[in-house]
Order: structure tokens, then sequence, then C-alpha cells
């Protein structure tokens, strides 16, 4: 399947450069701000952005990712106005690839198939739907190739050759890796169990692979980027928009982008 995000990632590869991925959530601290932070991740070297959709119980993520939903859910974001942000986005973006990550339970109030197809009408890309095991994604997996949006899944340290397979078999676009055992956030980085464990991912999947979970450091990115094919920041920027002072966030968030792009390219 072909869409912004295959594309994005072939273009990068054609020119052996690796995939910056950035990662919020929709409405902390507003959607405004939300809205302009997006915009200057493309500025500062941005090539994806995950748009994390608030919800209650965000089990994967870490202290500051998790506050993050609360505060966003306090603003009463929910999947309606992750939309409509999306499409105030696109007016200005037509080409920088949106990928909605969430949790199951918002998309399955909303109904599968009417969630696909207002994603794809908005302006998404794909999904990733961090509580969605490969064994029960055959329904979205129809209803996401129905609406041209992308599938993507997570692969974690301790998964399973035999369900590394099973993922391998469903994901398109590319594979999140887990580079940590633990949520966003965590630290120690260790790069050359990484490397081992992407190749082992490698032997099942010809995707592309993005890792993501405990990257905050151009030092850190450089390790990622050495042996994966994206490096997924989230974290940092979650807790930088939170800490920066309203009128510096833009600038601080610019700085700390581009050195990450510098380091990685």
């Amino acid at each position: 399947m072909n869409n912004r995000i295959t594309d994005c990632l072939e273009q990068l590869n054609s020119k052996s450069r690796k995939a910056l991925v950035t990662y919020l959530v929709a409405g902390d601290p507003d959607l405004e701000t939300t809205l302009e932070a997006m915009h200057q991740m493309v500025k500062s070297g941005v090539n994806l952005i995950e748009l994390g959709v608030p919800f209650s119980d965000p089990a994967a993520e870490g202290p500051t990712i998790q506050r993050s939903h609360e505060r966003a859910l306090d603003n009463h974001v929910g999947l309606t106005l992750v939309f409509e942000l999306l499409q105030k986005f696109r007016q200005q973006d037509p080409d920088t690839p949106v990928i909605l990550m969430g949790y199951a339970n918002p998309i399955e109030w909303m109904g599968l198939e009417s969630f696909a197809q207002r994603a794809a009408q908005a302006g998404a890309d794909g999904v990733l739907t961090v509580d969605l095991p490969p064994e029960e994604a055959v329904d979205y997996q129809k209803a996401y190739e129905k609406a041209g949006l992308v599938s993507i899944f997570l692969v974690a340290p301790t998964t399973q050759p035999g369900r590394i397979k099973q993922i391998a078999d469903l994901a398109n676009g590319f594979i999140y890796y887990v580079s940590l055992k633990g949520v966003t956030g965590s630290s120690k980085l260790d790069a050359s169990e990484l490397e081992e464990r992407l190749q082992l991912l490698r032997q099942y999947s010809s995707l592309p692979v993005c890792v993501g979970f405990g990257i905050k450091t151009a030092e850190d990115a450089v390790k990622v980027a050495s042996v994966a094919d994206g490096v997924v920041i989230g974290s940092s920027i979650v807790e930088l928009l939170d800490t920066a002072p309203k009128a510096e966030r833009m600038n601080a968030l610019a700085g700390y982008l581009s050195e990450i792009r510098n380091a990685i390219d």
C-alpha cells in the first residue's frame, strides 16, 4: 500500500537518510499549541508525526505522557477534535505523514468503520493502536485498508520470534520497535542489544523499522539511527512543551529537534 508514510520512508532510504519521527498529545497544553508545534516540527526537520489521541488509561506511557493525556482530557479533547485539528494541519501541510497513535477504546466507541473513514478524510495516513494484539487486528486491518490507512504495530524486546512473524505479516508502513522493557520515557538504551534485536526482526520483515522509547538526546538518536531506519522521540517533546515558558516553546522545540536532526544526518 502506497501512501504518504511509505512514500516518505522510501524517499529517505533512497537518499540514505534516517526518519525523524516525533510524538505529541493532541490538546496538550491546548489545540492551538499542538497545531503550532506540528508545523514547527516539520520546519525543524521532522519527517513523520505521531499524534497522540487522549485516553484515560494510556498504559504504555510513563508519567510524563500520562500527565499529558490527563491535561488534554481536562481540555475535553476527544477524537472529533483530533480530526478537526488534523484537518487544520492539512490546510497548510498536505505532505507530512501523520499517524494517529492511541488506544482501542475510543476507536471502538466511535465504531471501527466510522473511525477509519473519518481519520482518512481528516488527513491521517496511518494508525498505531497501542493495545491492539495481532490476534484481534484483522477487522481493524480491513477497515484501515479500505480507508487507505497504514496499520503500524509495536514489537517489544520481549516479543518472541513466532509473534514477530505474526506481526510482520499484518504490518505495513513501518514497524515500531520498542527499544526498552518498560514505559515511554524509560532510560538505559543499549545500542548493541538493540542491533541484535533489529537483526532478528529483519529476518521476518522487509519493512522499515523505527525505534522509540528512551531516546532523549542527540547521542541517543545517533546510536539508534546507526542501526534503525528511523528515530522516534516523544517524552522529551511532551516535557518540553509542558515546562518551557509559553513565549519560548516553539524556539525551544526548534532548537531541540534541529540538534537531533543534524546529529542523525
